[in-house]
């Protein structure tokens, strides 16, 4: 979403879906896995909206809606496109909107091919390089590459750490506003998607097409300028390898629609837990800093390289030096000074991938020696459970902070190996440190939500023994280590002894005082220490300093802004008063779209922000998303950069030219609109594209411990498999399966197969049965169910088998890790596992193998009479021909 409208956070706030005249919630089971948020999904339907949900399984949220669509997992990028092909064939597109608010006149470059060109691949494949020159996909009369709002500082992204400046001069003759050019991004993306017919839509995702048609209707009834649609999605969209392109697909689609920046529209991406909004904002990812600023690669060799490679020359991003300087000032302080560059030099750099499977494959081959794991637990949370411990077997010492010893902690004597006897405890050398930590009861500070929502939550105890928070953890831990390097002199110990490190604590524990660090986050002024109004306020000449820029304004005027507590009905649904939304307590994004060019409300039903002509300011229902005295006449001057060079009709300020991004020219690596390509392993062949099965960008790691099926119809595991989770516990069930009265209420790890596959294959209901693929089998109970339906692939019927994760090797309940049968494969854009769509089998019974062996032989040879092919999933990684011994 960040490259697609300029921020990568849910651009809706939760209550603003009882608005929405129709709501399609795909890739999430959002009345089981967020029910607190589904009671505004259940507002909209009593107020008649249409309720749509698209799902390989029926669930809990398929029975409250007017439409379930059955799908096979890991083709949404087919379904989406069939709509994107509905609305522009059919011309139910928004046109004003579309003309005036996204990139859909921009005219891209004369060397631009397609993948109806080139088979599925874009031009500037560079085969071997393994990657995209996007030189082509820049818009006509813009030399250089575009800079991409919300952008990750990709590694692999073409120019990545050079100092070639961002062009973002665009002149008028690079647009054409009637649409009719054939390489202005409209025409673009209408051939793009002209192959997705509601025959090929069925074909790849198995739906019918009546069901299709009656989707594609509710979408464009229930859109336009009386009415909005919204999008809800989960990690059943982002846990695949084209993840990212699924939602640049659905950010396309309500654009096209319009129905971004408007009350009862947007795409609310739901988050799994209190603060995993919060986590990226911050952040926990090792490729941006806070406020998705992008980490200094390694070729970044002073802080004006860094911005004249990141910051964009229009648009909001203009103002990146003013974030980063402050942001440097909130590290460094005082010792941060212009002529020593900020102390930029003491940022950390990338020189390449560092994402969470890269590191476990790095710890797997003895490349790193320590792990510091905190609110997780990958040995049996995360793909490929054996490699997971295989890589912690091979550290020199492992950090845990948790509530219980879970299995992460707990791997070096309770493991499927040590169970069957193939690693021994004395064997291992890891040394593991477990630190007992304080649950959410048992601290102070604040929490992001879902919808950007800061809320502050006080203590209800103190923590039991030597548990402590982590802020109490991370503090003592730097305060440490300053101590040791207080008097070296060495200058790779420079960082730490500069460090700005002065939390005032309080007794009895030291405990580092939360309010205190959020007014660093919220940002200040130096000298005086007096808190800013919001990042409007920050310099880049060192006079502030803000933690995260976007969270600037939480701690306004000295008070605790997210700690508002405002009762509901004593103001709008918006709710400004209760907590704090980031960016400057704005609820709903981009919500000068919500009005015409001309300033005023696309209608009076969805009335939200508009130009208020006598006080010559935006106003309306929410803190305007634009600059709040720029009228619409405004029209930039000749040269101009910056926000200066934003028009009054451009609502998505982040982005260089203030448009949605229908063609992404720049941010995505692997291709500016989205296509289809089949999961690493598939039941059958790209219909689409039959010479490119796979992204061919995706990430896998072929090794001997990582094993994959052929590309698509392996006979030896001829059943999709897909991964979920359960209202009763969470995510690997770390808490939840220490609890009684959870672990009563599902006791067993257990699978959901159709009738007609459990007769096929002899299951039997409240038996049990082994799933297998090539790394792993894990046996689980059975439950035969009509929620899970075949479904015809272009006339051959495919059974789709539904696994929750929950369980592992301790707690009270106990069982078999799903993790156990996915392997190492990731999206090519953030890195995320491919856990929601791949291949194995499944027979009656429990495990005839000893626990975990599966792991580590190779996979079971194929059928009597079957070859194997060179079936590869695409130009990057042939499948070579496999010999069997």
């Amino acid at each position: 979403m960040g490259i697609s409208f300029g921020f990568g956070g849910a651009s809706n706030y939760q209550q603003d879906l009882s608005n929405a005249d129709c709501i399609l919630i795909q890739g999430s089971n959002m009345a089981e896995c967020h029910p607190v948020g589904f009671q505004w999904v259940m507002e909209a339907k009593a107020r008649g909206a249409t309720l749509i949900h698209v799902d390989p399984r029926y669930t809990r949220t398929s029975a409250m809606s007017n439409l379930h669509v059955p799908i096979r997992a890991g083709s949404d990028i087919a379904f989406l496109g069939g709509l994107v092909r509905y609305v522009l064939e059919n011309e139910r597109y928004f046109k004003d909107y579309v003309v005036h608010y996204t990139n859909a006149a921009a005219i891209i470059r004369e060397g631009f091919q397609d993948t109806e060109d080139l088979e599925g691949l874009f031009s500037g494949w560079k085969p071997d390089e393994a990657r995209y020159d996007p030189a082509t996909w820049q818009y006509e009369g813009a030399s250089g590459t575009m800079a991409a709002g919300g952008q990750k500082q990709l590694y692999a992204e073409p120019g990545a750490g050079e100092s070639t400046p961002r062009e973002t001069q665009l002149s008028a003759e690079s647009h054409d506003y009637t649409l009719q050019h054939p390489r202005c991004v409209f025409q673009l993306l209408r051939r793009h998607f002209s192959r997705y017919t509601p025959h090929i839509v069925e074909q790849i995702c198995g739906i019918p097409q009546q069901l299709f048609l009656k989707v594609a209707e509710a979408l464009c009834q229930n859109s336009g300028r009386e009415r909005t649609s919204a999008f809800c999605y989960s990690v059943g969209w982002t846990q695949h390898l084209g993840g990212v392109q699924y939602i640049r697909t659905a950010s396309i689609l309500q654009l096209l629609l319009g129905n971004m920046g408007r009350p009862g529209g947007g795409i609310l991406a739901l988050r799994g837990h209190s603060s995993i909004q919060g986590s990226s904002d911050i952040p926990t990812l090792y490729n941006i800093l806070p406020g998705y600023l992008p980490m200094p690669h390694v070729r970044s060799v002073d802080l004006e390289t860094y911005l004249k490679t990141n910051q964009a020359q229009s648009g909001w991003w203009g103002e990146m030096p003013k974030y980063m300087v402050s942001l440097l000032k909130a590290y460094f302080g005082d010792a941060a000074r212009a002529d020593n560059d900020y102390l930029f030099g003491h940022l950390p750099r990338l020189t390449g991938d560092h994402s969470h499977l890269t590191t476990i494959t790095d710890m797997a081959d003895g490349k790193v020696k320590g792990y510091f794991v905190m609110g997780q637990n990958p040995a049996v949370g995360s793909s490929g459970g054996a490699l997971q411990r295989k890589g912690l077997r091979e550290l020199d010492w492992l950090v845990v902070r948790d509530l219980v010893l879970n299995e992460t902690a707990e791997f070096w004597q309770r493991s499927q190996e040590i169970e069957s006897g193939e690693v021994r405890p004395e064997d291992i050398q890891t040394e593991v440190f477990f630190f007992p930590v304080a649950a959410h009861t048992e601290k102070e500070g604040t929490f992001t939500n879902t919808q950007r929502l800061l809320q502050w939550r006080e203590k209800a105890i103190e923590p039991p023994g030597e548990a402590r928070s982590e802020l109490h953890f991370i503090f003592h831990l730097g305060r440490r280590l300053k101590e040791l390097y207080a008097s070296s002199r060495e200058a790779k110990d420079r960082p730490v002894q500069d460090l700005l490190w002065d939390y005032p604590v309080s007794s009895p524990h030291q405990e580092p005082e939360p309010e205190a660090v959020l007014k660093e986050i919220s940002g200040y002024r130096m000298g005086s220490g007096a808190p800013v109004r919001d990042f409007t306020e920050l310099a880049a000449d060192g006079s502030t300093a803000c933690g995260c820029w976007i969270y600037s304004g939480c701690f306004a005027d000295g008070v605790n802004q997210t700690a508002r507590r405002k009762p509901g009905q004593e103001q709008s649904l918006a709710a400004p008063e209760w907590g704090w939304a980031w960016p400057a307590n704005r609820r709903l994004l981009y919500n000068r779209a919500s009005a015409d060019p001309e300033g005023r409300p696309w209608s009076e039903r969805k009335k939200y922000v508009w130009w208020d002509a006598h006080a010559q300011r935006w106003t309306g229902e929410d803190v305007p998303d634009f600059i709040v005295d720029r009228p619409p006449s405004y029209r930039p001057p000749e040269g101009a950069t910056g926000v200066v060079a934003l028009s009054g009709i451009d609502p998505f300020l982040m982005q260089v030219d203030g448009k949605g991004w229908l063609f992404a020219p720049t941010g995505i690596i692997d291709g500016p609109l989205p296509t289809h390509y089949e999961p690493q392993e598939s039941v059958i062949q790209n219909p689409l594209y039959p010479k490119q099965q796979c992204d061919p960008m995706r990430q896998v790691w072929r090794r001997r411990d990582n094993p994959y099926h052929r590309a698509w119809d392996d006979p030896r595991y001829p059943y999709v498999l897909t991964t979920y989770r359960l209202t009763e516990h969470h995510t690997a069930g770390g808490m939840s399966r220490w609890l009684s009265w959870l672990s009563e209420l599902q006791p067993e790890m257990f699978c959901e197969v159709s009738p007609e596959l459990a007769r096929e294959r002899g299951l039997i209901h409240g038996g049990w049965a082994t799933v297998s693929t090539a790394r792993a089998e894990i046996e689980c109970r059975v439950l035969v169910t009509e929620r899970m339906r075949p479904l015809k692939l272009n006339g051959r019927l495919v059974h789709q088998i539904g696994l929750p994760y929950h369980w592992g090797v301790v707690g009270r309940a106990r069982g078999d890790s799903v993790n156990e049968l996915i392997g190492f494969v990731g999206d090519p854009n953030v890195s995320i596992q491919e856990s929601k769509a791949f291949t194995g089998t499944i027979v009656p019974g429990r495990r005839a193998e000893r626990r975990g062996a599966m792991a580590r032989r190779r996979p079971p040879p194929l059928p009597p009479g079957t070859r194997e092919l060179n079936r590869g999933a695409g130009p990057r990684f042939p499948m070579q021909e496999r010999k069997e011994q």
